[in-house]
């Protein structure tokens, strides 16, 4: 008996001593952990909205979204009060750069070029990709747009770099004239009419990507397509909802049973692609694997030398993250560039008079196409409004500086494109206007050789690798438009930009259309 009450005992010593060493980690969590980061950046200067225990800020910035989102929106350009409005909101308190919370975890939120120049540029490495979790996951997976390994990172750049650029870039164009004929085609339908060209440019978009990086058309990657949007709205839907690791595990909701499935249906679909092109490189019906960048990936994979061949799940996550990316930042940029173009019609008869003299009645060609100087600065306009990623985030990997401060470990470094993008400080105070002439004589003199203070794709060795790609065909698509249509807004338009996985136009852009 003595023996038995003994281990008794001994367990329910042990079950305490286990229950104290848990609740000092969560202690050492949500409490030490952030009460000390907010004391150390305060003695350097940086404020911020006080620490809420668990929720952090979320609960504030969920609010201000809210109320955001319900205000009456006149066709203004000033759109960080309603992308971001707790960053336009603190940035006024706090300063420029200024201390938030994701539940408990630590950001630095910056909006200030050269802070920005510094993290982007990771000279040193000491500000990292930071890794995506939970439902960026399911969507990105462990890509090139979303690694945080170097050498992995490395192998899939590579293999970027060589389908959308130089000859292979040109190669693409003549695929994207072919997209961008059959949307005009079903315009046809809507001459004299209103038309929404977020959706038409959505498949515009999609049938590009489809053909120039797989090979295929948009019928084939419909399904695909359709479940990463749905994937896209549940990553919107629980942006700032804060799950407790150890529950989540066993209890799931509806939106992560519903992702799980989605991420492999997801998958599923894609290694049915991959096999079809396996199969036509071992019957010879292609030449080996293809030249696309599907073909690039696949021929990766049975590369013989070990340090340069990659997974079939490296395959998967980088066909997911093209077949997304490269839909939702061109279809957004188009979207707002036509919006633009309708309510500044002097601006939109300049590039009309640009692309007949460079092209006439022909399809736009490579030669042609560099020469764009009025659409690319009515581009980078646009892109400066209304950026593509609101933010970028990156992480502090180990202290360092920062400027003039000394950052901690594991702090989140959150660059507001959005909010650099419409500072007055560096744009002037007509920043909220749109006016391509800005950029008449480039980037570099549009922000006084300020080099982070336009970052639409990022800046340094993480630019998004797509840009040439993304550019190239909104050039073509709107020189195409251009050639055949005039347009106008239309009295149904409701202008209503959103954080989505971009900034949107959650209610669409509805034009009137009108045949040259």
């Amino acid at each position: 008996m003595c023996s038995l009450g003994g281990m008794v005992l001994t367990l329910s010593s042990f079950l305490c001593l286990l229950l104290v060493l848990v609740l000092i980690k969560i202690l050492h969590k949500l409490w030490w952990t952030p009460t000390r980061i907010q004391k150390q950046m305060g003695l350097q200067g940086i404020q911020g909205p006080p620490y809420r225990l668990i929720h952090g800020n979320n609960k504030e910035i969920s609010q201000m979204m809210k109320e955001a989102m319900a205000r009456p929106k006149s066709i203004s350009h000033d759109t960080l009060p309603l992308v971001q409005p707790h960053i336009h909101y603190w940035t006024k308190i706090y300063g420029k750069n200024y201390l938030q919370w994701h539940g408990s975890q630590a950001q630095l939120v910056i909006t200030e070029p050269e802070l920005c120049k510094q993290i982007l540029n990771n000279k040193d490495g000491a500000y990292p990709k930071k890794e995506v979790q939970n439902f960026v996951k399911k969507l990105l997976g462990d890509g090139l747009v979303s690694t945080t390994k170097a050498e992995k990172w490395e192998k899939l750049r590579k293999l970027a770099t060589l389908s959308f650029h130089g000859e292979s870039l040109k190669s693409m164009i003549p695929a994207m004239v072919a997209s961008t004929e059959t949307m005009l085609g079903r315009w046809k339908n809507y001459e004299g009419k209103e038309i929404d060209v977020l959706q038409e440019f959505r498949l515009l978009t999609s049938e590009v990507i489809s053909r120039t990086a797989f090979g295929s058309s948009y019928i084939e990657g419909k399904h695909i397509f359709e479940m990463l949007t749905k994937l896209g709205f549940i990553i919107y839907k629980n942006y700032l909802a804060i799950r407790v690791p150890v529950i989540s595990k066993f209890f799931k909701t509806s939106d992560e049973i519903e992702s799980e499935k989605l991420e492999k249906g997801i998958r599923d679909s894609i290694i049915e692609i991959i096999k079809k092109r396996d199969e036509k490189a071992i019957t010879g019906v292609e030449d080996r694997f293809g030249s696309d960048y599907l073909g690039l990936l696949v021929k990766a994979q049975h590369d013989a030398n070990d340090s340069q061949r990659i997974s079939v799940d490296e395959v998967v996550d980088d066909c997911k993250t093209f077949y997304m990316s490269g839909q939702e930042t061109t279809t957004t940029l188009l979207s707002w560039t036509v919006l633009l173009l309708a309510i500044h019609t002097d601006w939109q008869e300049e590039a009309r008079k640009e692309v007949i003299q460079l092209f006439g009645e022909e399809t736009p060609h490579p030669d042609g196409i560099s020469k764009l100087k009025t659409i690319s600065m009515i581009i980078n306009e646009s892109l400066r409004l209304y950026p593509p990623p609101v933010s970028i985030i990156r992480k502090v990997e180990k202290e360092g500086r920062l400027g003039k401060l000394t950052l901690p470990p594991n702090l989140d470094l959150v660059i507001s494109t959005i909010g650099i993008h419409h500072d007055p400080e560096i744009w002037g105070q007509d920043v909220h206007l749109f006016k391509p002439e800005r950029f008449l004589e480039g980037v570099a003199k549009a922000t006084n050789n300020n080099i982070g203070a336009f970052i639409p794709f990022g800046l340094g060795p993480r630019t998004c690798v797509g840009l040439n790609f993304g550019s190239t065909e909104a050039k073509i698509a709107l020189s195409m438009i251009l050639q055949r249509y005039s347009f106008t807004l239309s009295p149904g338009y409701v202008h209503f930009p959103m954080h989505y996985l971009t900034v949107r136009p959650q209610l669409g852009v509805q034009v009137m259309l009108h045949s040259l």
